[in-house]
């Protein structure tokens, strides 16, 4: 059944006149009058819906049952990307929201060859929200994960809290000692932040600025992954571990 997120409060037994971008996606899947459709809104559970007009101009639909649903992790993962170019940070924006993870932060680092700022970092921003939210409508999640503004690398681990019990701080280098077969067994009681570098890696000043705020160097194997593969690398190795799946 087809899904769609709407930012607005629903109950059971409104009329809701849809959003232009998810009238839009109604009539591309040749939706009509009748059908029935899944709305969400971010805050989890999902409610059934029936669509009592649609036209060029306008969809109004019908709210029904509330579903308690979930598809969320039993821990939440902060990935802290260093923002990857061309169509590889939206690709991998997209393969991490289904593969569960709780909050993103773009981060800007020496050997990004993207570089956002002003108008442009506004735009790229908006358009990964829309990629979140059209992941969570394709994947079944129910509540949408947070994507941060893009910032510069120093700036977000300066403004990182000192690190809460049960919390744990990875940060993917090919230099590191520590081996993912290493990591406790159980997921932790506090959040886990993962932070992966731009396609060239972080500097050894920026891990050395990680190290600083708590971060433990972690490695992925013998083998040197892309940027976009190493987030879906480690998401995916997290999941078999820790019951994510």
């Amino acid at each position: 059944m087809p899904r769609f997120h709407v930012a607005a409060a629903l109950a059971t037994g409104d009329t809701l006149s849809v959003p232009d971008d998810v009238l839009r996606h109604m009539q591309v899947l040749r939706l009509q009058r009748g059908d029935a459709v899944v709305l969400f809104n971010g805050q989890g559970g999902q409610f059934e819906a029936e669509l009592l007009e649609l036209d060029k101009r306008a969809a109004i639909a019908r709210v029904g049952a509330f579903q308690s649903r979930e598809a969320e992790s039993p821990y939440h993962v902060t990935l802290a990307q260093g923002i990857a170019g061309g169509d590889k940070m939206d690709w991998l924006i997209e393969k991490a929201v289904e593969l569960g993870v709780g909050s993103m932060a773009p981060l800007s680092a020496a050997r990004c060859v993207v570089r956002l700022a002003g108008e442009r970092a506004t735009r790229r921003h908006a358009h990964w929200q829309a990629l979140v939210r059209a992941a969570c409508e394709q994947c079944g999640r129910n509540r949408v994960p947070e994507i941060a503004p893009a910032q510069e690398i120093a700036g977000w681990l300066a403004a990182l809290p000192t690190p809460a019990p049960g919390e744990l701080r990875l940060l993917l280098s090919p230099r590191a000692k520590l081996a993912f077969a290493d990591l406790p067994t159980s997921a932790p009681e506090g959040q886990v932040l993962v932070m992966i570098g731009p396609e060239g890696g972080f500097s050894g000043e920026e891990e050395a600025l990680a190290i600083g705020c708590g971060f433990t160097p972690l490695g992925l194997g013998p083998r040197v992954l892309r940027a976009e593969t190493a987030g879906i690398a480690i998401l995916s190795a997290l999941a078999a571990r820790w019951g994510g799946w």
